[in-house]
């Protein structure tokens, strides 16, 4: 995998949240699936939203606070995604979503990482 810079990493956090929009409006109407779609709509756009809020942090110690709270957005938005799927109320595009979910958790923890050294 090549380095994510800043600007790819804003992109793709966006795009993320923009395709679980699309996959929250498609949900069927059943009570579960509005649950479920509340859910993982709430902690996807939330990825992006606070990784943007980091790179505008004003020290060290609050850009690492932030990169930890996208940390736990994105694993929280796994959660909802394999739900999602396990539960059979949407399969297709919630596994390509997850995988998603779980290489930007995979980079937000690398940052994290490097930033506790």
């Amino acid at each position: 995998m090549k380095a994510q810079g800043k600007n790819d990493l804003a992109d793709r956090t966006k795009a993320f949240a923009l395709d679980i929009i699309r996959l929250s409006d498609a949900l069927p109407r059943k009570m579960s699936a509005h649950v479920l779609g509340k859910q993982v709509l709430r902690s996807a756009t939330s990825i992006g939203a606070n990784y943007r809020e980091a790179n505008r942090g004003v020290s060290r110690a609050d850009f690492t606070n932030k990169i930890g709270t996208v940390q736990k957005e994105a694993a929280e938005t796994q959660y909802w995604l394999e739900l999602l799927i396990e539960s059979d109320i949407e399969k297709h595009k919630s596994v390509s979503l997850h995988k998603e979910a779980s290489e930007l958790l995979a980079i937000f923890t690398s940052i994290g990482k490097k930033l506790k050294q």
